[in-house]
């Protein structure tokens, strides 16, 4: 004789587990491993992982946060850092963050510290008192030890319990150098990242001593410094037009730019345009990153892509592993650029 189906619960009933249970004639452990989304969930039939669902659905059941985290003494939670949320590259950084952090069940808070050195050291104390269990910096330099693990894109301080996710800066800078050699360029200006980024002083050193191989001379009229610490075009525009004021009559005494940054790039274009230089005709442009705007730039843009989003996703499964002590990782994980020709570069005039 079949056995009878229980019944669903009444309204205003109580839903636990058992409750669910004695529904679906499933155990309670089962229904909280699909629920929790628990390692060894596959292990279920997905047949059997959509019923769970479907019924957590059809009576409003979620599974109790505190619950599971005074059983298994987590939060599953950690924090981000980022300089400004509104900036291209730590946008798509967070998006390989989010993309591995939601499957793995983990929720996580971002903090945008606008490069203040007061909330870069405020922030993760006032994270830790919510009880993260790790933190992801992006583009963000720690000055000491936390006592919790944690992952640095772009970070190249050797720290203490940080795992840094570098761009091998020196690849890029021959990618870079040697693209624009190979054309025919030999008067390269060069933009310097601020020193409140993490990555310009590893990339500056990195693009001088490429350019001394090649024999490139290394003009100091050709050489800006950024000053402001924003997330826009303006970025590069003002150190663009010193660039041109120092060039005085001759408005074509270089006939390359390397940029810090793609958002940099953006705005050099912008003042090369303002005194009717042509890119690339006149003057070549490369930026950095390859942030989602740079192909649609109108040259689209020449420039070093980093994988941000693979970035991302890497730099949380390694806090995870370290959180769940799940083996070690090295110190200093290396990511390969990828050079993107585009419309901006071109062969010098004669």
């Amino acid at each position: 004789m079949a056995k009878l189906k229980t019944p669903g619960p009444e309204p205003g009933q109580n839903i636990s587990l058992r409750t669910l249970g004695e529904y679906l004639d499933l155990s309670p452990a089962t229904i909280s491993l699909v629920l929790n989304n628990a390692p060894g969930v596959k292990s279920i039939p997905h047949e059997t992982r959509e019923r769970v669902r479907e019924a957590a659905k059809k009576f409003n059941y979620r599974p109790s946060f505190f619950a599971r985290s005074l059983r298994k003494g987590q939060t599953f939670s950690v924090g981000v850092l980022v300089p400004d949320l509104s900036d291209g590259y730590a946008a798509q950084v967070l998006e390989g963050v989010e993309d591995v952090l939601v499957e793995e069940g983990y929720f996580y808070f971002v903090a945008s510290h606008r490069r203040r050195q007061d909330l870069v050291e405020e922030y993760p104390k006032l994270l830790l008192d919510r009880s993260v269990e790790g933190f992801i910096a992006i583009d963000t330099t720690f000055a000491h030890e936390l006592p919790v693990p944690v992952v640095a894109v772009a970070g190249h301080r050797k720290i203490p319990g940080v795992t840094n996710v570098v761009l091998d800066q020196r690849r890029a800078a021959e990618l870079i150098l040697k693209h624009l050699y190979e054309l025919g360029h030999r008067r390269v200006a060069f933009m310097r990242g601020g020193s409140h980024s993490s990555d310009a002083d590893e990339r500056w050193e990195c693009l001088m001593h490429v350019a001394r191989e090649l024999q490139l001379v290394i003009q100091p009229e050709w050489l800006v410094q950024l000053e402001l610490r924003v997330s826009t075009p303006e970025l590069g525009y003002m150190p663009a037009v010193e660039l041109l004021n120092r060039c005085g009559e001759t408005p074509q005494c270089f006939t390359a730019l390397i940029c810090y940054n793609d958002i940099a790039a953006i705005g050099a274009m912008r003042a090369l345009r303002e005194r009717r230089l042509r890119v690339p005709e006149d003057i070549s442009v490369v930026g950095f990153d390859d942030i989602q705007a740079a192909a649609f730039q109108n040259p689209s843009l020449t420039t070093i892509r980093q994988p941000l989003r693979d970035m991302g996703a890497t730099a949380a499964k390694i806090l995870l592993r370290r959180i769940r002590a799940q083996g070690s990782d090295p110190d200093t994980v290396p990511v390969q650029p990828e050079l993107m020709i585009r419309e901006s570069t071109s062969a010098p005039k004669a």
